[in-house]
């Protein structure tokens, strides 16, 4: 199986309109282009995911203009898209047809393919003490890394075919409720990463 985008190349940055920010504020937020193929035989549905998985591990470090977060803090996944249910007849999702502009509070109901189901984020959990944000961040929100971040964050799209139409989960579900339901139905994953950074002084 094979996954591939028109919105940006596998290993390189991802354009500001597919984050949530930029360096004067907030960016397009849009879904990237996703096409996959070769999918096998036996699919019947498909999962997918997007993860950062050089998110800091110390709050109290982001956002700071006294200091910048130095490469080698231990780094965690955070999670931007978890979507289930993709009907096994779908080969490809358009740039911005699940997500485009941001939604104060999160998406309730995210567009998305006909019977597929979008979980939780993780910026419902980031944003849980700001009143002016805090609510249920359902599908895609895009890149948002701290700006003084000295890491080149990277954003993995995982998809996954099931031999399963549907996940049995809870309706606030969240990536790591998929990982365990998906475990005794996955046939194969494919896997893309596009990167992005929010501070001028990060190369790559």
């Amino acid at each position: 199986m094979h996954l591939t985008s028109e919105s940006f190349e596998h290993r390189h940055r991802i354009p500001a309109e597919f984050a949530m920010g930029t360096p004067e504020g907030f960016g397009g937020n849009r879904n990237p282009h996703l096409a996959w193929s070769d999918a096998p035989a036996d699919t019947q549905s498909f999962v997918l995911l997007c993860i950062d998985t050089d998110a800091p591990t110390d709050p109290s470090t982001v956002g700071r203009d006294d200091m910048e977060i130095p490469v080698e803090q231990p780094r965690a996944d955070f999670v931007h898209w978890a979507m289930v249910d993709i009907p096994a007849s779908v080969r490809e999702i358009a740039a911005g047809s699940c997500s485009d502009g941001i939604t104060k509070h999160g998406k309730q109901a995210p567009k998305g393919p006909p019977g597929a189901r979008q979980g939780l984020n993780d910026y419902t959990g980031w944003f849980a003490g700001d009143a002016d944000m805090r609510g249920k961040w359902r599908g895609y929100d895009g890149p948002y890394p701290p700006f003084n971040d000295l890491r080149l964050h990277r954003y993995f799209f995982r998809l996954f075919a099931l031999r399963v139409p549907k996940l049995e989960l809870p309706e606030d579900f969240t990536a790591a409720d998929v990982f365990h339901a998906l475990q005794p139905h996955e046939i194969t994953e494919a896997a893309i990463y596009g990167t992005y950074s929010l501070n001028a002084k990060v190369k790559g």
